[in-house]
């Protein structure tokens, strides 16, 4: 299975993007969307699991959405949230995988066995930080996450 990761988009989906999300078998959007249009254009290409961001929060149409969700990645219990100062402290011993977004920044981090994973920003350039997605290659026995750098 291969599970493409976004975050950050805050009204911008580059086809850029798009290419690198499409023939996902599941997308994840950690937030920030910025335009219900998005979610449509995303829920195109695979299955979509999502969570509003602190920008999302005043969006009327993104009041739907969840602040945090648990889900199942091919036997990979995922939890999905926007910032990671929200991932709880003590976590259950089943999520193997921690999916956030918020601080624009790409990270690929193993701790004590789980990842944690931040695609970094799909959206419009802030600063001098990259415009990235993540895609994870998924398996019984283990995944394995890149980060995928949009625009030079």
């Amino acid at each position: 299975m291969k599970a493409g990761i976004i975050s950050d988009t805050h009204g911008l989906l580059r086809p850029e993007a798009v290419r690198a999300l499409t023939g996902c078998d599941l997308i994840v959007h950690a937030g920030d969307i910025g335009k219900p249009e998005i979610l449509d254009e995303l829920q195109a290409l695979a299955p979509l699991e999502v969570v509003r961001g602190n920008n999302d929060l005043k969006l009327p149409w993104a009041a739907g959405l969840a602040d945090q969700r648990c889900f199942d990645m091919h036997g990979w219990q995922t939890l999905l949230v926007h910032d990671i100062a929200d991932v709880p402290a003590e976590l259950d011993e089943a999520v193997r995988v921690v999916i956030t977004g918020h601080s624009h920044k790409p990270l690929i981090d193993w701790r004590e066995g789980r990842l944690y994973l931040n695609p970094g920003s799909a959206g419009p350039r802030r600063f001098k930080l990259p415009v990235t997605v993540a895609v994870i290659e998924v398996e019984r026995s283990h995944v394995q996450p890149r980060i995928i750098q949009l625009l030079e």
